[in-house]
């Protein structure tokens, strides 16, 4: 099949901005021609992090026109994305927009997931149709509705040869195991940048740990750890993800009201990267033919989280995944490119083996602009 260019758009849940990619895609490759990051306005940050912090607050009203806003801003993204990159709109086969989740609860009596950014705003703003709202059918078939990206791994990153594994370290941190026969697993193994990036905003009032230099000067607080350790999520079995809803400050602060005594902040900013860790290599020490590790998101910047997961893998070889042809930062919004481009030829995007779905669907759906014809 021919070469066709998509545009990937993927906010996760550290909030640091939209992620644009213009990638060339066929059957057998994937190629980022242009990609890059648009910060969220401050207003519209601030009412993402009020409604994802306190969504029992949240007016019906406002969220319905923060979904149309945010789809402004992702459309904004892909057209500044073309124009950066010399494209026109007629070019593109389409986008494929993860929006910014806001509620993941497929646990919950009645499963569901939320993502803001009106894909017919964003339809209609750029004129290129949309694929959007990957996660409600596979939660329809019983799944999870994330992690999304393995069955990208899979694809891209998957050899015959040799067991292989993808960490993405976003604000979650998941994890993707690529055998060698053909088989794939993966899960969210718990926090990733979201406690760090909180924690250390709440007493550095920095928004992220640079290089994870501050966790590096404290000491791991084994009690702290034994009983974060403990929480149910990280004995669960997959298929399994979460999200801000579970893992945040709240969170954090109930096992810390019951140690018997008081944390330094920085031995708990420390103590909170050995989770980080320790969780994945948990994850990854499961499959004991395990050599080729590669990393994304970006987490690839925490030097002292990379340090103690290579410290816990001694037998792994440890990289990112621009060893493997695609840059760490935008592994995920290449996955979005690729999931548009498998709803428009309506080739299945799931991996139940993943997400415990019934069966394997195109996930999305399409939105058009005015006067498309395909």
């Amino acid at each position: 099949m021919t070469k066709e260019l998509y545009i990937g758009l993927m906010s996760g849940t550290s909030m640091d901005g939209i992620d644009a990619a213009l990638v060339e895609i066929d059957t057998a490759t994937c190629t980022i021609l242009h990609a890059r990051s648009a910060p969220w306005p401050d207003d519209l940050l601030k009412q993402l992090q009020e409604i994802v912090t306190q969504p029992e607050q949240a007016a019906l009203g406002s969220v319905a026109g923060l979904h149309i806003k945010l789809g402004h801003e992702f459309a904004n993204a892909a057209l500044g994305l073309l124009d950066a990159a010399g494209h026109p709109p007629e070019a593109i086969a389409a986008i494929g927009s993860h929006g910014q989740t806001i509620l993941h609860a497929p646990d919950a009596s009645v499963p569901h997931s939320i993502q803001l950014g009106d894909p017919a705003t964003i339809a209609v703003a750029t004129g290129i149709r949309v694929a959007a709202d990957f996660r409600n059918a596979d939660i329809a078939l019983g799944g999870q509705g994330a992690p999304l990206v393995p069955a990208f791994h899979r694809w891209i990153f998957g050899r015959d040869d040799e067991d292989r594994a993808v960490v993405n370290i976003g604000g979650i941190a998941n994890v993707t195991i690529l055998h060698a026969d053909g088989d794939t697993t993966g899960f969210d193994t718990g926090p990733g940048n979201t406690l760090l990036d909180r924690w250390i905003a709440t007493h550095r009032h920095s928004p992220y740990d640079d290089a994870g230099t501050w966790a590096a000067g404290g000491r791991v607080n084994k009690a702290l750890l034994d009983a974060l350790a403990g929480d149910d999520y990280f004995s669960r079995p997959p298929p399994k993800s979460t999200g801000l809803e579970y893992f945040n400050l709240p969170w954090l602060q109930r096992y810390l009201d019951k140690l018997t005594e008081p944390a330094e902040s920085q031995d708990v900013q420390s103590t909170l990267s050995e989770l980080t860790a320790r969780q994945i290599a948990d994850a990854l020490s499961a499959l004991p033919t395990l050599r080729q590790v590669a990393v994304c998101g970006g987490g690839v910047a925490n030097s002292d989280l990379i340090a103690r997961l290579s410290t816990m893998l001694p037998d792994c070889n440890i990289q990112t995944t621009a060893d493997w042809g695609i840059d760490p930062h935008w592994v995920e919004a290449a996955a979005f490119a690729w999931l548009a481009r498998q709803r428009v030829h309506g080739l299945a995007s799931n991996l139940p083996s993943v997400t415990g779905a019934a069966t394997g669907i195109s996930l999305g759906g399409l939105y058009l602009p005015p006067g498309y014809r395909s």
